[in-house]
């Protein structure tokens, strides 16, 4: 309701009076973000494991998004993952931990190496503990770090910080596997 009231306080006349109009566009706008993904884990089993060949984000106007943008996947390849809110990052394979910033942090694994499974060379240039190389969130409503994790077992590894654990859905659509965290849980703010 945050949004709400700030949408009404900045509408008012003159007089200080709200209008009918107001309140109830203020109110439409809150309810268009409303979400019921929830902050459990979320997983898809994958059926291969093709390269990831980049890392991407985006604002939106109810949620943060993170893309991870696999080689040569189609609508038919189903690239597999694993989303969700753990009390500290630590890497696969050697289970140091790695420090994120923020609220709260998603350790994202998505089925899909930083090599070519089949020529051994880098498909995306991740570096352990760094952030994600070209990649900027400053000016981001949700989103506060993100980190390389590793690429192990055919899994690349992500830590994003977030700010507080809010509700994220995970979808797959063509050679992309998509985060959105939302800016909170009911409403933009």
């Amino acid at each position: 309701m945050t949004l709400a009231g700030g949408a009404l306080a900045a509408t008012a006349g003159t007089a200080g009076a709200v209008t009918p109009t107001a309140a109830k566009a203020a109110t439409k706008a809150a309810a268009a973000c409303e979400t019921g993904w929830g902050s459990g884990e979320k997983t898809a089993a994958p059926a291969g494991h093709a390269p990831l060949e980049n890392i991407r984000t985006g604002r939106h106007t109810c949620y943060d998004r993170i893309v991870f943008d696999v080689k040569g996947a189609t609508a038919a390849d189903r690239v597999g993952y694993r989303v969700e809110y753990v009390d500290a990052l630590h890497q696969d394979g050697s289970g140091e931990e790695i420090p994120v910033s923020g609220g709260a942090i998603l350790d994202i694994h998505v089925s899909a190496p930083s090599y070519d499974p089949g020529t051994g060379g880098e498909s995306y240039p991740g570096r352990a503990r760094k952030p994600l190389p070209g990649v900027d969130i400053d000016g981001y409503q949700t989103f506060r770090d993100t980190r390389f994790g590793a690429s192990f077992e055919g899994e690349t590894q992500v830590g994003l910080g977030v700010r507080a654990r809010l509700p994220f859905r995970v979808f797959q659509t063509d050679g992309h596997v998509v985060v959105d965290v939302a800016h909170s849980w009911n409403a933009v703010r």
